[in-house]
C-alpha cells in the first residue's frame, strides 16, 4: 500500500536514524507552532505574578551619614595624647556600645520604627531587626579594623547608615546614630584622660605620704644624734631648725609651693619643731647612724620616683585638657544623612528580568516536556523505531510551475524588502542623527557615558 505523509524532515538520502534535525531551527518553530498553549500559558501566569509581586513589594531606602577620623591637630611632640589606643580599635568599641539592646530599643521608640511590625514581634525581635538595618562599615574596603596594628594611623572613614521604608525617618534614626557615635567617642576619650589623671594623681599622693614619713623619721634620727637635715641629705653643723629655714627661703625662691623639694623641707621644719624639745642623745651611736644612712638613701629613690610620677601627672593633666578641648584625634562629621531619593531595593528592573526569564524558562521546559511524552510520527526517523527501513521507498519531491513560480516571487519580495528597510535605516541616520564627527568628538569627550 502506498500513502502519502508529510513529514516535517526530508526523505532524501540514506534510510537510517538521523538526529540532525535537533540543530536546525525550523524543529523548534514547529514545535512552537503546535505547543504555543502550553508555552504562553506558564509565561502569562508567571510573569504576571511576579510582576505583580515585583511592583508592590515596599520600597527599603538607606540613608547614610560620613565620619572621618581627624588626627591631634597640635602635634605630638609638643603635647603627647593621653588615649594612644588605635582608631580602628576605638571605633570598635564604640560601635559595640552604640549597638546595645537599650539604645536600640530607645532608638526605636523615639522614632516610632516598625509600627507595623512591633505588635508581632518580641523585644529581641525588634533589636535584632534594628541590627540588621543599621549600617556601620569602613568606606575603603581595602581598610579592615582588625587588620591594623596600634601604631599605624591611617586615615579612615567609615559611614552610618540606616535602612527603612520611608526615607525622612531614616534619615532622621541615622543623624541620631551618628550623634550617639560622636558622644560616645568624646565621652570614652575624656574618660581615660580623666582616669589616667587620677590614678597618677593618687600615686603621687602615695609617695608623698611615703617621703613624709621618711622626713619625719629621718629629722628625729638627726635631731638625736645633733646633726641638721637637709633636702640633699649632706650633714651640716649646729643651729639645723634655723639653717632649714634659710634654705627654705632660698628653695622658695626657685620653685613653687607644690614642688616636691619645698614640701619635704616645710614636713622636716615640721618634724624637728615638734620634737625641738626632746633631749638630743649620743650622736656617735654605730647602729643610729647605719639607720640614718638607710633611711636617706630609700628617700633619695622615693625622690626620684616622686619627681618622675609628678612629671607623669603634669602630662597627663596636659592630655586631660587636651581631650576636654577637643584638640586630640577625634571624629568628624564630613557628610550629613540625608533622605535618599531612589530606594536600595528591590532592584525592580533585575527582578523584573530574572521573573521574565523564569517564565520563559517554564514555558519552554513545559513544552519539551509534552514534545518529548508525545509518541506521534513527526518525522522519518521516527519510522524506524516501527518500520523496518527495507519496506520504506523514498520518492523525491517534484515541484509544479506554479510552486516554482511562487518560490521565485518570495524571493524576489525578500530582496525587495532589505532594500527598502536598508534604504530607510540610512534615510533616518542621514535626517535625524548628528554629523558623525561631532559624535566622535563627544565620544573622545565623554559625553555618552
Amino acid at each position: 500500500m502506498l500513502q502519502k505523509i508529510d513529514f516535517e524532515d526530508s526523505f532524501d538520502g540514506p534510510l537510517e536514524q538521523d538526529r540532525s534535525h535537533l540543530l536546525r531551527p525550523s524543529y523548534y518553530l514547529d514545535i512552537l507552532r503546535r505547543r504555543w498553549l502550553a508555552f504562553i500559558l506558564p509565561v502569562v501566569l508567571i510573569a504576571g505574578a511576579g510582576t505583580a509581586a515585583v511592583l508592590i513589594w515596599p520600597p527599603t531606602y538607606l540613608a547614610e551619614g560620613k565620619i572621618l577620623v581627624q588626627s591631634q591637630q597640635i602635634p605630638t611632640e609638643l603635647v603627647r595624647p593621653t588615649v594612644t589606643s588605635a582608631a580602628q580599635e576605638r571605633i570598635q568599641v564604640i560601635q559595640q556600645r552604640t549597638m546595645t539592646r537599650d539604645n536600640l530599643i530607645a532608638i526605636a521608640d523615639k522614632f516610632q520604627l516598625f509600627p507595623d511590625k512591633r505588635p508581632l514581634m518580641s523585644v529581641t525581635e525588634l533589636v535584632d531587626l534594628m541590627k540588621k538595618s543599621t549600617k556601620i562599615a569602613p568606606v575603603d574596603p581595602i581598610l579592615d579594623f582588625k587588620q591594623r596594628s596600634r601604631t599605624d594611623n591611617p586615615t579612615i572613614v567609615f559611614s552610618v547608615g540606616f535602612e527603612y521604608g520611608d526615607p525622612a525617618v531614616a534619615a532622621r534614626v541615622a543623624n541620631e546614630l551618628m550623634t550617639r557615635i560622636l558622644n560616645e567617642d568624646l565621652r570614652d576619650r575624656t574618660s581615660r584622660a580623666t582616669d589616667t589623671s587620677r590614678f597618677l594623681s593618687r600615686e603621687v599622693q602615695r609617695l608623698q605620704t611615703e617621703n613624709a614619713a621618711l622626713d619625719a623619721k629621718i629629722a628625729q634620727l638627726r635631731i638625736a644624734q645633733g646633726k641638721p637635715a637637709t633636702a640633699s641629705g649632706q650633714d651640716q653643723p649646729t643651729s639645723t631648725l634655723a639653717q632649714m629655714k634659710a634654705e627654705l627661703i632660698q628653695k622658695n625662691a626657685l620653685y613653687s609651693d607644690k614642688h616636691p623639694m619645698i614640701q619635704s623641707l616645710k614636713r622636716q621644719i615640721q618634724a624637728m619643731e615638734s620634737v625641738a624639745q626632746a633631749p638630743a642623745s649620743g650622736g656617735n651611736d654605730a647602729a643610729t647612724a647605719a639607720s640614718l644612712d638607710a633611711l636617706v638613701a630609700q628617700q633619695e629613690g622615693l625622690q626620684k620616683n616622686l619627681e618622675a610620677a609628678t612629671a607623669k601627672l603634669m602630662a597627663a593633666r596636659m592630655g586631660e585638657n587636651l581631650e576636654k578641648d577637643q584638640q586630640s584625634e577625634k571624629l568628624e562629621v564630613i557628610e550629613q544623612p540625608t533622605a535618599p531619593q531612589d530606594p536600595i531595593k528591590p532592584k525592580r528592573p533585575k527582578l523584573l528580568a530574572l521573573t521574565l526569564a523564569f517564565a520563559f524558562a517554564a514555558g519552554a521546559g513545559l513544552t519539551f516536556l509534552l514534545e518529548l511524552t508525545d509518541k506521534a510520527i513527526r518525522r522519518s526517523s521516527d519510522l524506524f523505531t516501527i518500520v523496518d527501513g527495507r519496506l520504506l521507498v523514498p520518492i523525491p519531491f517534484i515541484a509544479t510551475k506554479s510552486e516554482l513560480r511562487r518560490q521565485k516571487w518570495r524571493r524576489i519580495a525578500a530582496v525587495a524588502l532589505v532594500v527598502v528597510v536598508t534604504v530607510g535605516l540610512l534615510g533616518g541616520a542621514y535626517f535625524f542623527m548628528p554629523p558623525i564627527d561631532l559624535m566622535l568628538a563627544k565620544a573622545r569627550a565623554g559625553l555618552f557615558r
